[in-house]
């Protein structure tokens, strides 16, 4: 009986494979809902763009007394319409996920399938730990350090172009950067990625942190750094840690499969 069912499972998903025409379509869908979840987060973000202005983004510079300019002929124009396509994107990161995992579904096995939902959310909740992270510790640590340093005959009187670049491009990297757990578990479970070998290279992975931390952090102060790399080498851990959970389940799922 458990042969029999396995075979009629099989062949349920045999039926439910998709032609080249269908994943076209199905990506064409996909796109098509991922574009309407960023449009409508913009216009959230657009009616709100004032507070996002002066409250979350110009607020860290004014904590710590940076001047901020406007060298650009219609230059906030400008910036505000990057800002809200900037703020409209992240906020709509969790629905493009969602969009991309369900595109892929249909290439998984149903147990598979399962992971859609709880994938989606651990992925954006991870994205979103990196961004709270960079904007309550690192960018207020980085914005002091350069208020602080050099002499009282410069003025630091910035662009706010460069600014905002600076703060968006902070931002994005750390909520890149905190996908490592969600990676290395995603990448175990299909089999690509085994525990031993992130073990095995834990001393190369921190040489490579370390450069990850100066390239993205663009003061030269070693606090800065190492406050962007100490979470790096804790993320490191935590995905051999989840590798290992990951791999035990896959064995467990392959073990259970063979003895039925």
């Amino acid at each position: 009986m458990a042969k029999e069912k396995k075979k009629l499972t099989e062949n349920n998903e045999s039926q439910d494979e998709m032609g080249f025409l269908d994943h076209l379509e199905e990506l064409r869908k996909r796109i098509i809902y991922a574009v309407l979840a960023l449009v409508i987060c913009c216009i959230f973000t657009g009616i709100f763009i004032n507070k996002i202005m002066d409250l979350i983004l110009l607020g860290p510079a004014a904590r710590v007394g940076l001047l901020l300019q406007n060298l650009r002929p219609f230059g906030q124009p400008f910036l505000y319409f990057k800002i809200i396509l900037l703020s409209g994107l992240i906020l709509s990161i969790p629905l493009m996920l969602y969009q991309l995992w369900k595109f892929i579904a249909p290439g998984l096995y149903s147990k598979e399938r399962s992971w859609v939902r709880v994938i989606t959310f651990f992925t954006s909740l991870c994205f979103f730990t990196g961004i709270a992270f960079s904007y309550f510790v690192m960018i207020p640590s980085m914005l002091a350090f350069a208020a602080s340093f050099g002499t009282d005959k410069i003025k630091n009187q910035i662009d706010v172009n460069e600014y905002l670049s600076f703060i968006t491009m902070i931002l994005l990297a750390s909520g890149i950067l905190f996908e490592m757990p969600m990676v290395s578990y995603v990448l175990s479970r299909v089999g690509i990625l085994k525990p031993n070998f992130l073990s095995k290279y834990r001393r190369h992975s921190i040489v490579v942190i370390l450069i990850i931390a100066a390239v993205a952090t663009p003061t030269p102060d070693p606090i800065s750094q190492l406050i962007f790399a100490a979470p790096l080498f804790v993320l490191y851990e935590i995905s051999i840690v989840i590798s290992r959970i990951a791999s035990k389940k896959k064995k467990k799922e392959e073990l259970n499969a063979e003895t039925e």
